[in-house]
């Protein structure tokens, strides 16, 4: 049973000097990043070239791959890139295959006009999710092998990092982009998103240079493992063949994963745990696909919407992750769940206020701390919760698994976002209080299992 011990506050505050944490920082970012691309660019994108609400949130099914990248989880677990994988290690090696078909993905953009192409660029936003789904599966796994399988309250803190690395990833990256936009467009550029983008693939290009910091470990008893579930699946067949060892290996690959999974949390309790991460943070999803189009159709500029939703997002999202993770730290992982799931609902009703009320840059501001406090709480609690509940022989699978059923309900259910709006004509309050009422499902799962999850509230 892993437990996190309370702590002082210097003793937990310095757990964030640890030299990995920095690491950690950069591969949150490496995942946040691509966020920006196919999420609020595409959005601002095609909604400067005329298409409208539903059809922009329709396009957010491409963020459904998250759901599925455990599918292919194992294969990326284990399959080594050729020249790759013996120059910088495996880990490192699928990260910079991805981000190699992200930067390709971006010059295709910059030469494609959207209302005369549009399910091209959907596609090549397809392949964009599916690079950066790909790549999630190692980041969150070398990220989580940076830390020690018993340090609880290291895991915690890096699970802080990692929210403040995907969120600087996401905020700090949308600030360039709609910056970048902003002025290209002032400037007289008429193809000022697709300029937009080749100057975020020069972001990426640094990413990878700083990826090369990021120490990987080789372990053999995790591969001892892999082999072991290898031949108790060919030990069933009375023959030894080629044939035999490519089913074992694919069986081992795939089902070894879940099977350790359903055993270490029992049945019933693996499939609460399914539910409740599935239906956690829908209602996050909801406001988070719409909040631009929303801020645009309000009245905002794109440098409105850089400043206080992506600049001041940001310092709050830093801060409040890692005050979020001194309270895992200190109260628990549950505690911290439930908690953020009430912080999370509360703070969507202020965004019902903002869109009964004349435009306002101060309520604007307040609205948006508030969501990006609630946010970086949940968020950090939750990293810390599927960290610590994944093996360590499978750690990439088991994190994706956990992580895409999560997304899958952020993304499948969300991409009707823009169709809910429509349905209440355009009533963004409404909307905005349906968000928040969302999370209750979730809570309610929790609250039936909690006894029963393997953690400890010490």
């Amino acid at each position: 049973m892993l437990e996190i011990k309370k702590q002082t506050f210097p003793e937990m505050f310095s757990i964030y000097l640890d030299k990995r944490m920095l690491k950690i920082l950069l591969l949150g970012a490496i995942s946040g990043f691509p966020w920006v691309l196919i999420g609020s660019s595409l959005s601002l994108w095609l909604k400067e070239d005329g298409l409208s609400r539903s059809t922009i949130g329709w396009a957010g099914l491409i963020f459904g791959v998250y759901a599925f990248n455990y599918l292919w989880a194992p294969l990326v677990d284990r399959i080594r890139i050729p020249f790759l994988t013996k120059k910088i290690g495996h880990r490192r090696a699928w990260i910079v295959l991805m981000q190699i078909l992200i930067l390709i993905s971006l010059f295709l953009w910059s030469i494609i006009n959207p209302t005369e192409n549009l399910a091209l660029v959907i596609l090549i936003g397809l392949i964009i999710a599916i690079a950066s789904a790909t790549q999630d599966i190692t980041v969150d796994a070398l990220r989580i092998e940076q830390i020690g399988e018993y340090e609880g309250k290291s895991m915690a803190a890096g699970a802080a990092m990692a929210v403040v690395g995907w969120w600087s990833g996401y905020k700090l990256g949308g600030v360039l982009s709609l910056f970048s936009a902003d002025y290209l467009q002032n400037l007289g550029f008429e193809n000022y998103w697709q300029l937009t983008f080749l100057i975020l693939g020069v972001l990426i290009i640094f990413m990878n240079i700083g990826l090369l910091f990021v120490n990987e470990t080789v372990s053999s008893e995790k591969q001892n493992i892999h082999k072991e579930a290898d031949k108790l699946i060919s030990s069933k067949f009375e023959k030894d063949n080629i044939f035999i060892k490519i089913v074992s290996w694919i069986g081992g690959t795939i089902g070894g994963p879940i099977i350790s999974f359903f055993k270490r949390n029992g049945f019933a309790i693996a499939i609460g745990i399914l539910g409740f991460i599935f239906l956690f943070k829908v209602g996050e999803a909801f406001l988070g696909r719409m909040s631009i189009i929303f801020y645009k159709e309000i009245g905002f500029s794109k440098t409105d919407i850089a400043i206080y939703s992506k600049t001041l997002g940001w310092v709050t999202t830093v801060i409040f992750t890692l005050l979020g993770g001194l309270f895992v730290i200190r109260s628990g992982v549950l505690k911290a769940m439930f908690l953020a799931g009430v912080v999370m609902a509360s703070t969507n009703l202020l965004f019902s206020l903002l869109a009964w009320s004349d435009k306002s840059e101060i309520l604007f501001a307040i609205a948006v701390i508030f969501d990006d406090m609630a946010a970086a709480f949940a968020t950090v609690a939750f990293v810390a919760f599927i960290s610590l509940l994944v093996d360590r022989a499978y750690t990439a699978t088991q994190y994706a698994l956990l992580a895409s059923i999560g997304t899958a309900g952020r993304t499948t259910l969300a991409s009707s976002s823009g169709a809910l709006v429509d349905w209440l004509n355009g009533d963004w309050g409404i909307f905005f209080i349906l968000t928040a009422l969302m999370v209750i499902p979730s809570l309610i799962i929790l609250w039936i299992m909690k006894k029963k999850l393997k953690l400890s509230e010490k």
